[in-house]
């Protein structure tokens, strides 16, 4: 884990204590990638695969983080970032621990959004988030969020 992951948990762990409970790690954060751990026996449901609130809590996190960092290293640190809406899909069941990941989004809208925020203190971004099982590839879970930064 780099230093930037470990602050990231920090953060999450300090500011949203849920995700002590959900037992979610930082993995990595490089390339405008940020990848989660959820495991699955701490958001464990009653068909022994993962609890849709807690894959949807993972999705909204790992945006939340992603821009996060992003911002951090833009060198913007005074702004709150909220959801303000998200939209989720569940098409495979997670069965195992969840690797959760969030790509940065194109160059264009990274740009917008930054000159927003500098003209207005205020500005959205949709951020896209998927969750895949930690042995597998293919999406159990597609998430859009839109996430607002304001002054």
């Amino acid at each position: 884990m780099n230093r930037d992951s470990c602050y990231l948990e920090s953060v999450l762990h300090h500011d949203i204590p849920l995700t002590r409970e959900m037992g979610l790690t930082v993995l990595d954060w490089q390339a405008g990638q940020l990848r989660l751990r959820l495991p699955l026996a701490a958001n464990i449901n009653h068909k022994s695969t993962m609890f849709g609130g807690s894959l949807y809590c993972g999705a909204v996190l790992a945006g939340w983080g992603w821009l996060h960092l992003s911002l951090r290293e833009a060198g913007i640190d005074e702004g709150h970032i909220v959801i303000q809406e998200g939209h989720i899909s569940y098409p495979l069941p997670v069965t195992q621990d969840a690797i959760v990941l969030c790509d940065a989004p194109d160059e264009a809208a990274w740009k917008k959004f930054l000159a927003m925020y500098t003209r207005h203190g205020r500005a959205r971004l949709t951020l896209a988030t998927r969750v895949i099982n930690a042995e597998g590839e293919a999406d159990a879970v597609r998430f859009s969020g839109q996430y607002v930064l304001h002054r």
